[in-house]
């Protein structure tokens, strides 16, 4: 259940800035759709989740 709570969390900062993602998008003359987003919010769940586990092992270390 932690990592789906995590997820919806990752989603939730990606969807922050998903307005900034876009204008950088459409300068590059790159068309954002919810079809060519989707594999992209895959990817960066999968980075949050490997980022959060590496931050949490670190933090862990400190503590013993």
């Amino acid at each position: 259940m932690e990592q789906h709570q995590k997820s919806l969390e990752f989603m939730q900062i990606a969807m922050k800035y998903l307005p900034e993602v876009k204008t950088e998008l459409d300068k590059a003359g790159i068309e954002l759709s919810m079809e060519t987003i989707q594999p992209m919010f895959g990817l960066f769940t999968k980075v949050m989740a490997e980022a959060y586990e590496l931050g949490k092992k670190d933090a862990e270390n400190e503590i013993k």
